[in-house]
C-alpha cells in the first residue's frame, strides 16, 4: 500500500515519464502510465484529507487542554468527535480504493479458448452455448470483444473458438471460468429422448502486451487464401483469409473470421503474439500452456469444475460446492453471482 511519500514519489516519476517525447510511439505504455497517474492522484488526495483532518483534531485538542474558554471548549469537543468520525470514513474510503486497485491490477485483456471436449456434435454445441454466454456477459459488463479464430461445425457448434475480452475488471471476473465444463441434457440430435453428458474446455489466459513480444517483419511469412466454411467449402471468392508463419519457431496461425485481409491479418498477428508468449512462458517453466494444462486437464468427464444439469435447472460449481438455479438466465450472460462467489471463496484458497 503506497504511503503519502511513496505515492507522491511514484507520481512525480510518472509525470517525468509522461513528458518524455519518445513515449508518443508507445501508446500502450502511455495509456498504462496515465491510468496509474489517475489512481495515484486519488490516493494522494485521500491521504491529504486524512492528514488535514488529523491536524484539525490536534488543534482542537490544544483548545481543550488550555481550558481557557468553557464555551469554546465544548465546541472543540464536539468538533473532535465529528473529525474522528470523518477520519475513520476517509481511512475506509482509502482502504476501499486500494483494495479495488489491487483487484483490478491484473491483465486488462484476456484470450479465451473454448473447445468441444467429450461428446461429439453435442460437445461442439455446448462450446457454442458457452461462447454465447460469455459474449452476453461481456456485453453486460461493457467489455470489448473480438473473435480471433473459430472452427464452426455444420450444425452451428464450435470445435474451437478463440476470442479476446478487454475491460478493466475482465481478469478477476473471468479467471475462474477456466477448466472443464460439463452439461447434462437431451441433445437436439437425440431421437430417443435420452440425457447425454458432454464437456467443453475453457482456458482464460492473459493477453500478452506488445512490449512483451517483439516480432520483426523479416521473421514472418504471410500467405493469403480464400475463407472456407464448416464443411471445407470456400465461402469467399476473394483471398481474405490470412496465414502467418513465424519463421524462427515454425509457429503458424490462421484467421478467416473477418471479411477483409487487413482485419484478418490483425487478428492473425494477435494470435501469433499470444502463441509466442505461450511458448516463451513454456520455455521459462511458467508457461501459459502449463496453466492451460492445469486448467483443463485432459477434457475427461470426471475432471470437471462445473456441471450444467438442464433437466434439473441447476448449475453446480464443484470447487466451492455451491449450486445456482435458472440456467436460462445464466446462459443469458448473468454470471455475476457465480463470479463473485468464486472470487470470494477461491481467492481465500489461492490468494494472488
Amino acid at each position: 500500500m503506497p504511503g503519502v511519500s511513496s505515492a507522491k514519489e511514484e507520481y512525480d516519476k510518472i509525470i517525468n515519464q509522461l513528458g518524455d517525447p519518445k513515449l508518443i510511439s508507445d501508446w500502450e505504455r502511455f495509456e498504462e502510465l496515465g491510468k496509474r497517474k489517475a489512481f495515484l492522484e486519488k490516493v494522494i488526495e485521500k491521504e491529504d484529507e486524512i492528514r488535514e483532518t488529523v491536524r484539525k483534531i490536534e488543534e482542537n485538542n490544544l483548545i481543550v487542554v488550555s481550558g481557557e474558554d468553557p464555551e469554546l471548549n465544548s465546541l472543540a469537543l464536539v468538533e473532535i468527535e465529528q473529525l474522528k468520525t470523518r477520519k475513520v470514513d476517509l481511512e475506509s474510503e482509502l482502504a476501499a480504493l486500494l483494495s479495488l486497485e489491487k483487484k483490478n491490477s491484473g491483465p486488462e485483456a484476456v484470450v479465451v479458448e473454448i473447445r468441444g471436449g467429450t461428446g461429439g456434435e453435442e460437445a461442439a454445441l455446448f462450446a457454442q452455448d458457452l461462447y454465447s454466454m460469455y459474449t452476453k456477459y461481456a456485453q453486460n459488463k461493457g467489455w470489448k470483444q473480438k473473435v480471433l479464430d473459430s472452427s464452426p461445425t455444420d450444425i452451428g457448434g464450435y470445435k474451437e473458438i478463440i476470442f479476446e475480452l478487454k475491460g478493466s475488471d475482465v481478469w478477476p471476473m473471468m479467471r475462474y471460468e477456466a477448466g472443464v465444463h460439463r452439461i447434462q441434457r437431451i441433445p437436439i440430435t437425440e431421437k430417443s429422448g435420452r440425457i447425454h453428458t458432454s464437456t467443453a474446455t475453457v482456458a482464460v489466459l492473459p493477453k500478452p502486451k506488445k512490449s512483451e513480444i517483439k516480432i520483426r517483419p523479416e521473421e514472418i511469412r504471410v500467405e493469403f487464401c480464400r475463407s472456407s466454411g464448416p464443411g471445407g467449402q470456400f465461402v469467399n471468392k476473394r483471398e481474405s483469409a490470412v496465414r502467418i508463419t513465424h519463421i524462427p519457431t515454425g509457429l503458424a496461425v490462421f484467421s478467416q473470421t473477418e471479411r477483409n485481409q487487413l482485419q484478418n491479418r490483425a487478428n492473425a498477428m494477435a494470435l501469433l503474439e499470444y502463441r509466442l508468449q505461450e511458448k516463451k512462458r513454456q520455455d521459462e517453466e511458467a508457461s501459459l500452456g502449463g496453466q492451460r494444462k492445469e486448467q483443463i486437464g485432459g477434457a475427461k468427464r470426471a475432471e470437471k469444475i462445473r456441471t450444467y444439469n438442464v433437466p434439473q435447472d441447476r448449475i453446480t460449481d464443484h470447487r466451492v460446492k455451491q449450486s445456482w438455479h435458472n440456467i436460462e438466465d445464466i446462459f443469458a450472460g448473468h454470471l455475476d453471482d457465480i463470479s463473485n462467489t468464486l472470487q470470494s471463496e477461491l481467492e481465500k484458497q489461492n490468494p494472488q
